[in-house]
């Protein structure tokens, strides 16, 4: 296997290079706007700093594609999961549209072109932002739109500091890893945000319609509640070589119709193939797209998680403190989840390096469940062959523990490999 994976390793480097100069054309700047190659690494909150002069409307098209070389074995109590081989899996590809529409004023879409669980062309979602009202007036309202962002769409909303850093399906270049977290915090939902920045101060105050798939029925189980969230932090460049940000986010909806879909809201799929599955499942079809992370689908969430950010020089540490809990009325269940990553970053651009994550959750269902743990740890290194182009390898080992698995597949369940990514975006 390894001399499979090696010789697979080279031929797709060699591949990415032949086609970097794709991914290296001409593309208009777009103003308060993240660049969606290696410029874009380690950027949260798009800046206040109005670096890009309007001449016009414009529009940017981008493009991300993603392609994985899996090679893991798993195994659980009863010897119930399907055999993992060694290939390739179903290559992933985003389509993105950034438009300046008047000065201040930019739109984003983003459609899944092809996906683990999406395998037609699907519309992740957009987003609308305005950060100067110079269309009503020029220089009205300046003084408070220097450090104010107002954000409206259907799209995903800004709860914590890990979705800025996970793969959003083929956009991967900007998650040091393969997989996402365990509880991956990402949903897209109606919603309308006002972001502040000033001195490296960030305050975020949203609410969303807390549904992921839109529609207007009402039922006898409807019983559709806001979501609401927000986040508080700093972010400063110490100097030269230190920069330290820390932020504080919440996310709360007492509806049992609505806000559940914050660990579940990416229809990309799990990053890692097929794992968990059971022979059952695989028999008549039934298997998740989603298994290898934990959605607790709580109908009365209330979240809050904290991220402290430190990189010095080309080391580099990414933290999650997260705590979720359900309502009283639901049971009274609670996870809590600690991630942390370290990477160090070198060569002349810092084009090259390497990091570990550790990742656990646990918690109960309900007040009087067993607890259930999941725990995944990582090795991987990478390679940014040019701002557009990246390669990773990565080693991940995950296990199920706890008496909460009892009677389930996750019963002594485990997988663990090698898995190649290879990334394209811009």
């Amino acid at each position: 296997m390894k001399t499979k994976l090696l010789k697979i390793t080279l031929q797709i480097s060699v591949f990415l290079l032949a086609t970097s100069s794709m991914a290296q054309g001409f593309q208009p700047d777009i103003q308060y706007y993240r660049y969606n190659d290696k410029r874009g690494l380690n950027v949260f909150e798009t800046s206040k700093k109005d670096t890009v002069t309007f001449d016009g409307f414009k529009v940017r098209v981008g493009g991300d594609f993603a392609m994985q070389f899996q090679g893991l074995n798993q195994s659980n109590s009863t010897d119930s999961l399907v055999e993992l081989g060694t290939d390739f899996n179903l290559p992933n590809a985003n389509l993105n549209l950034d438009v300046q529409i008047y000065d201040g004023l930019t739109m984003h879409l983003r459609t899944y072109l092809s996906s683990r669980h999406h395998e037609e062309a699907w519309v992740k979602g957009g987003h609308f932002k305005v950060d100067k009202l110079d269309f009503i007036k020029p220089g009205f309202a300046a003084e408070i739109m220097d450090k104010v962002t107002i954000i409206i769409g259907l799209d995903e909303i800004n709860y914590g500091d890990a979705h800025f850093r996970r793969s959003d399906n083929a956009r991967a270049i900007f998650n040091p890893f393969v997989g996402n977290y365990l509880m991956d915090s990402f949903t897209t939902e109606a919603f309308g945000e006002v972001n502040f920045q000033m001195n490296g101060f960030i305050g975020v105050l949203g609410i969303s319609n807390g549904k992921l798939n839109q529609n207007v029925v009402v039922n006898d189980n409807s019983d559709n509640q806001a979501s609401f969230y927000g986040k508080l932090g700093f972010d400063r460049q110490m100097g030269e070589d230190l920069r330290v940000r820390l932020t504080g986010s919440w996310y709360t909806n007492n509806g049992i119709s609505t806000g559940f879909y914050l660990y579940g809201g990416d229809r990309a799929g799990t990053r890692y193939y097929q794992v968990m599955q059971s022979l059952e499942e695989a028999s008549t079809r039934s298997g998740s797209d989603f298994d290898g992370r934990f959605n607790p689908r709580f109908l009365q969430l209330t979240a809050i998680q904290i991220n402290p950010f430190i990189k010095y020089k080309g080391l580099e540490f990414f933290g999650i403190y997260e705590r979720i809990g359900n309502g009283d009325d639901m049971g009274d269940g609670s996870f809590t989840q600690v991630a942390g990553e370290l990477i160090y970053r070198f060569g002349g651009k810092e084009q090259l390096y390497f990091g570990s994550r550790y990742n656990t959750i646990e918690g109960e269902m309900t007040e009087t469940a067993s607890t259930s743990e999941i725990s995944r740890l990582n090795f991987v290194g990478g390679w940014y062959l040019t701002n557009n182009i990246m390669a990773k390898l990565e080693y991940v080992r995950q296990e199920y523990s706890g008496d909460g698995w009892t009677g389930s597949k996750y019963n002594g369940g485990e997988f663990d490999g090698f898995v190649f990514e290879a990334v394209i975006s811009f």
